[in-house]
């Protein structure tokens, strides 16, 4: 923990979330907030005008806003929240310093309240967090649990009226549910009592690095939740004496589906579970499309298992899962019949997730796809690109415009331009257009009835309503 600030210390203190209005800050804030902390906070995307209903609601929910100027910062007794990447020139950082404010991560705050609950279920892997821990997080409200839980996605069944932005839910200390991060190392700050691994493939870190993490991170569970599907994942719960297997795939898995059983459709799938620790076999009937979301639920059902739940109860409660934002999110269909999905995928596995997905059910996909950041795009960009030539047909389109950049001092030398010449290179078709108001205007005049235009991409809440608008172009 940063400069010696340790949990209970933190009682009572005022929190200012630098970046409060980012997906991993604001559902922090909103717990900080519901455990009875003054919260205020800054955000560059709020100066720059990006997404003003969002920065609204936080002000009207009891959130003090200010300039990302340092002029927030006004006590010792503050607690600055910020990014381990927030550069020493951002005002914040330097106010905080000269007032002697302690600092902490949004994960070292984190792992604080997490690490303090009875009961804690930490999701890891490469993909598919953000939707196991929504999962999970129903099952357990459904069975009357109460879980505090920490996504970094907006929960559609969580959401309402009064907080259009529920990534978050405050509710009992003891039980705590919460997606952990790999891409900066800190998964190493969690002590879950339940830790679920979902797979184990190339993002920010390179494979050995990820091994190191998620090895570790299943040696200091107190049970282990592995999917035995992923090759990696399998050998890294080799050794583990106390773990729960789930697989599509392995037949051999404690939890995994019925041979045969799977029925496939646009917007939603069905299997049979089976418990093979038992041989309990309950029907599971998903809203939602994919092999890889069919996956998501076994791997919330074996965590639920482990909490006390049984599959039964679980997959009953999957029934009703709504989803969550920008996960495969049908944003609607024009009135020719083409269907716009709003999507997160950002590295190779993600993006390959919702290509399968589209290419399952018939008509041609124009992907448009932005880059999250250039050093992500130098980290994975040929394997995204190996992903785009393969998963996606010769009669579909793939739309990219430059990678998403709010300053700084990232090095830039690597652009989108570079994917979609690897893409080309490898029997796929690509246009590079840098401009993604342009871009939106290539995909209207490309789009026909019956097609399916995805829109992925990560670290930009404006793409949510760059979908809306090419539908509302083709309507």
């Amino acid at each position: 923990m940063s400069d010696g600030v340790e949990a209970g210390s933190l009682e009572k203190r005022p929190l200012f979330f630098c970046g409060i209005g980012g997906s991993g800050m604001l559902p922090l804030a909103q717990i900080a907030h519901g455990r009875g902390h003054r919260v205020a906070g800054s955000d560059r995307s709020r100066d720059q005008g990006r997404t003003p209903e969002k920065f609204a609601w936080l002000e009207r929910s009891g959130f003090a806003l200010f300039p990302q100027d340092g002029s927030g910062i006004t006590s010792s007794e503050q607690v600055l929240i910020a990014s381990a990447a927030i550069e020493d020139t951002v005002p914040e950082v330097a106010r905080a310093r000269e007032l002697g404010c302690k600092r902490m991560s949004r994960a070292e705050l984190l792992s604080a309240l997490f690490n303090e609950a009875e009961c804690s279920i930490a999701v890891g892997g490469t993909s598919g967090k953000s939707t196991v821990t929504g999962m999970i997080a129903w099952i357990l409200h459904q069975a009357r649990r109460d879980p505090t839980v920490m996504n970094g996605a907006v929960m559609k069944n969580f959401a309402g009226d009064d907080n259009p932005f529920a990534s978050a839910r405050v509710g009992s200390i003891g039980l705590f549910v919460s997606e952990v991060d790999e891409s900066d190392g800190s998964i190493a700050l969690y002590r879950p009592t339940i830790g679920v691994l979902l797979n184990v493939s190339l993002d920010h870190k390179s494979i050995e690095e990820l091994r190191v993490l998620f090895g570790d991170f299943l040696s200091v569970s107190g049970r282990a939740i592995v999917n035995t599907d992923s090759e990696e994942s399998r050998l890294l719960a080799g050794k583990l004496a106390d773990r729960l297997t789930f697989g599509l795939r392995d037949a051999d898995a404690d939890i995994t589906i019925e041979p045969g059983s799977i029925d496939e459709g646009a917007f939603g799938i069905t299997a049979a579970v089976i418990d093979n620790r038992s041989r309990e076999v309950v029907p599971l009937v998903l809203p939602m499309p994919g092999l890889h979301n069919l996956s998501n639920a076994l791997a919330a059902i074996a965590a639920a298992d482990a909490a006390g739940i049984g599959i039964a109860k679980s997959a009953e409660a999957l029934r009703d899962f709504a989803g969550l934002a920008r996960r495969f999110e049908v944003v609607g269909t024009s009135p020719a019949g083409i269907t716009v999905i709003d999507d997160f995928g950002h590295n190779p596995e993600k993006c390959a997730a919702t290509q399968r997905t589209l290419k399952a059910t018939p008509g041609r996909v124009i992907a448009f796809f932005q880059p999250h950041g250039y050093g992500p795009l130098k980290q994975m960009g040929a394997e995204l690109a190996g992903t785009f030539a393969r998963e996606l047909d010769d009669e579909d389109v793939t739309i990219m415009c430059d990678p998403v950049y709010f300053g700084g001092t990232v090095d830039r030398s690597v652009g989108t331009e570079r994917i979609v010449e690897l893409i080309a290179e490898a029997g796929g078709k690509a246009e590079h257009i840098p401009s993604r108001e342009e871009c939106g205007r290539r995909i209207v005049e490309l789009a026909r009835a019956g097609d399916r235009i995805v829109v992925m991409g990560a670290r930009d809440d404006t793409l949510s309503e760059f979908a809306k608008d090419v539908l509302g172009r083709l309507s």
